[in-house]
């Protein structure tokens, strides 16, 4: 017997839980928004206005609230994407940091929304976990110049001899 997800991920916006959520299922493949549910007469919100979003991203279950206009969201936490290439690690980045988005170090990035999330192409931790010590820190220190997370300059630096 199949269980059910018990732990989902809910991220409280301001008031544009509905525009996120939109984003993030356009973004990624194998996404869905499952459920929008709407303030009515009796608020808080105005009528009309999305109050929770449920939504897919890759099968991983989210919610989007229009929660507390002063709720804000901190480098604390983040949505860690795992990326088999570089065409989808230019993807992600791209779209997420898109009118209005700010990259940061390290395939960190906080999207328009505020939300942080590390866009981290699965080889840099093939190569940062190779038992050659010199090889994993000439990949850490390559990734530590980074802002989007380049593949081919990670297999450059772990190829020096």
């Amino acid at each position: 017997m199949a269980s059910k997800q018990k732990i989902t991920t809910c991220l409280w916006f301001k008031n544009n839980a509905e525009e996120a959520a939109n984003l993030y299922v356009s973004t990624f493949k194998n996404s869905k928004v499952l459920s929008v549910s709407r303030y009515g007469d009796a608020g808080p919100g105005p009528k009309g206005e999305a109050m929770l979003v449920t939504f897919e991203i890759e099968g991983q279950p989210f919610m989007a609230l229009n929660g507390n206009p002063k709720s804000t969201f901190t480098d604390a936490n983040s949505l860690f994407v795992s990326c088999e290439t570089q065409e989808e690690v230019d993807h992600l980045w791209n779209r997420l940091i898109a009118d209005g988005g700010s990259p940061s170090m390290c395939g960190w990035l906080k999207d328009k929304f505020g939300v942080s999330w590390q866009i981290i192409p699965t080889t840099l931790m093939e190569l940062m976990g190779d038992k050659d010590p010199a090889r994993s820190k000439r990949v850490m220190e390559a990734m530590m110049k980074m802002t989007k997370i380049d593949i081919a300059k990670l297999k450059q630096a772990y190829h020096q001899a």
